[in-house]
């Protein structure tokens, strides 16, 4: 399976391999309903900036645009993983593996 980053920034799986961010930069857009008692709804619109689906490769997006998608090709780091690197402020270094959607 070949991989293909289609975030804005590197991503690194704790073995070391690093996914370049590529020439692809997934996004979804975002509405909000009205803020009621302090709280709204979110809706999702269309996944943007990824080519179609391709035999053989998968394509490295956020968890939102894996959330948004009904694609099949596409995963998300596992960032909320147990097994996640962290540096001394908090901010994730690696992760153990991808999340399918």
């Amino acid at each position: 399976m070949e991989y293909i980053n289609a975030t804005p920034h590197p991503v690194k799986l704790n073995s070391g391999e690093v996914f370049a961010k590529s020439e692809y930069c997934a996004r979804v857009s975002t509405s909000f309903t009205t803020i009621e008692n302090g709280e709204c709804e979110v809706m999702y619109g269309e996944v943007e900036g990824l080519p179609s689906p391709q035999e053989g490769i998968k394509y490295i997006v956020s968890a939102m645009v894996l959330s948004a998608s009904t694609r099949t090709d596409l995963v998300a780091p596992a960032t909320g993983h147990p097994e996640t690197i962290r540096n001394e402020q908090g901010h994730i270094v690696s992760v153990p593996c991808f999340v399918r959607g």
